[in-house]
């Protein structure tokens, strides 16, 4: 078995449709309109399709990370319990990917209905099992918070207690995901504070990346609200958060921006 994969290494059968991550974030559909899953929405059940779609190909690249980050290294490279807890992340990813084919017949939907990009797994695939635990473990694990808070008050809201109950199982574990990350990070890192400061910047590219153009917030219709009591109790500071939302609402600025822009030439021309 190889260490290191590339991202493209992937094994999928013919039901998954395979997108980069440079089409991803050029696509203009994902914006507010489209991110946000809102029950009073006439296009609510497509919506709701689309996330838990999203959520079933994360919960499988999670799945696939977590194993590479437990295989990759030895142990004069990381602590054997981190391997430990990493397989056990494997275990929860493995259940989760059960729920989320579940919960997508349950609603409606099936695999590869929507397209799969691997920007998940490639922040998985970093050099240093440092950087894999920021961006992963916190950054993007940290997302899955927020997500599953979201869609278990979406499952309330909509009176489907399978959805409701199925997400917030989910979301237990994912507080647990994070809480190992931010615990090894630190561990780690202790007496090495340059590359500790190094991988957090990386964690904060990830975060940028995954605010897909301003849709994360904490107002009550935010696209993707910001879980804040979890993520602390997952180990983020209240500073971190911070810099989450202050990063969304600079780029939702911008992309109102360069629509306002966009508007003016197409009127011009």
């Amino acid at each position: 078995m190889r260490k290191n994969i590339e991202p493209s290494a992937l094994a999928r059968d013919a039901r998954f449709n395979r997108q980069t991550t440079e089409e991803r974030f050029a696509d203009l559909r994902d914006t507010m309109e489209i991110g946000k899953v809102d029950p009073k929405a006439e296009d609510v059940a497509d919506r709701a399709r689309r996330r838990m779609h999203g959520i079933f190909v994360g919960e499988i690249q999670a799945l696939e990370g977590a194993g590479r980050t437990a295989f990759d290294f030895g142990t004069d490279e990381v602590p054997y319990e981190l391997k430990l807890d990493m397989a056990r992340q494997c275990w929860d990813e493995a259940r989760h990917c059960e729920i989320s084919i579940k919960l997508a017949e349950h609603m409606g939907g099936e695999l590869g209905e929507y397209v799969e990009a691997t920007t998940l797994f490639e922040a998985a695939c970093h050099k240093d099992p440092v950087f894999r635990l920021a961006g992963v473990n916190r950054a993007l694990e940290g997302l899955a918070i927020d997500v599953f808070t979201q869609m278990r008050e979406f499952g309330e809201e909509m009176g489907d207690p399978i959805l409701e109950y199925c997400e917030d199982y989910m979301l237990a574990d994912e507080v647990t995901h994070v809480r190992m990350g931010s615990r090894w990070l630190r561990a780690v890192t202790e007496d090495d504070p340059e590359r500790r400061a190094a991988a957090l910047e990386f964690q904060k590219v990830v975060d940028g990346l995954f605010n897909f153009r301003g849709q994360r917030g904490e107002e009550q219709d935010a696209p993707i609200r910001l879980a804040r009591k979890f993520r602390k109790m997952a180990g983020f500071s209240d500073g971190e958060v911070d810099h989450i939302l202050e990063t969304s609402l600079k780029q939702r600025a911008e992309l109102a921006s360069d629509r306002m822009a966009a508007s003016i030439l197409a009127e011009e021309d």
